[in-house]
């Protein structure tokens, strides 16, 4: 077989009990022409995956995460933004955000649990960018995450990226008595 185009990394891995005794495995990961290493083939044996957990299940794991983000907060799309956003009797928490983006998963849990905190007090409620643009253009999103706090129809702050629980819960006890 010609090696044109490849080259070969060797991964060592060693038995716990033997200390010393060494065993050697070797990958070949065929790269396109001009070596554009973003657009590699690579292909990874049972034995190789098995030293590389998180390439295996990167995409299984990450998809898990935003369909659990998703479900415990409720989705506004164009629909529904009047009744849910501007008709509100309480105020109100909007993230922006997208399936893609990391920081909004990271940002996910901390909306679920202020949802939950702050039920009935507060509502807190997600814009997926990618399915509704129209409204996150109406607000001027230009990164996500971002949380936008409404109070009886009228949005009065913003909060941009993936911030800590206490910037929001701080930002929410503003709006809940004011």
């Amino acid at each position: 077989m010609a090696m044109k185009n490849c080259f070969q990394v060797s991964t060592v891995s060693s038995s716990a009990r033997a200390g010393f005794v060494q065993s050697f495995h070797s990958e070949k990961f065929h790269l396109p022409k001009g070596l554009n290493l973003p657009n590699a083939n690579l292909s990874l044996s049972s034995s190789s995956s098995s030293l590389f957990p998180h390439l295996r299940s990167r995409t299984r794991k990450s998809a898990i995460v935003s369909k659990a983000a998703v479900d415990e907060v409720e989705a506004v799309t164009d629909a529904t933004w009047e009744t849910l956003v501007v008709a509100s009797d309480v105020p109100v928490l909007v993230e922006f955000w997208a399936p893609w983006c990391g920081p909004c998963r990271m940002i996910a849990p901390i909306i679920n649990e202020l949802a939950k905190e702050y039920a009935g007090k507060f509502s807190c409620l997600k814009v997926n960018t990618d399915d509704c643009p129209n409204i996150a253009n109406k607000f001027g999103i230009r990164s996500i995450p971002t949380v936008l706090f409404f109070k009886n129809g009228e949005k009065k702050e913003s909060v941009i990226g993936a911030v800590p629980k206490a910037t929001l819960s701080s930002t929410i006890e503003k709006y809940i008595d004011a």
